[in-house]
């Protein structure tokens, strides 16, 4: 289970984009990859086309490619820096019921994220 998720922000520990921080567009479970949003663009060419309005679209265009999820650190939101992610178990009550729900922290701070 990873431990990152979508709308989460990250910083690059390793690579050509390393420091950089960017949110979380979309997680790939199936290969363990993530796409951050403005880090590890590429250029992609694209064929000259007619769209249903007919307009002509192509040309070079930037994309985010995806980075492998051990590449990419959560941010602590309390010291703005990279941080490991726990669980803790909590009790909490809704409709008179108590429910243990996970709850992920920073190990950084002890901050909820």
């Amino acid at each position: 289970m990873a431990k990152i998720k979508e709308g989460d922000l990250v910083v690059v520990i390793s690579g050509s984009d390393k420091g950089k921080q960017g949110r979380v567009l979309k997680v790939v479970h199936k290969t363990d990859r993530v796409i951050v949003e403005g880090i590890n663009r590429v250029t992609k060419h694209t064929k000259v086309s007619q769209t249903q309005r007919g307009a002509r679209t192509g040309g070079i265009e930037t994309i985010e490619a995806p980075i492998h999820i051990s590449n990419v650190m959560l941010v602590d939101p309390e010291t703005k820096k990279g941080t490991r992610v726990g669980y803790r178990s909590e009790e909490v009550e809704r409709n008179g019921r108590t429910k243990t729900v996970r709850v992920r922290y920073a190990k950084r701070s002890g901050k909820d994220v």
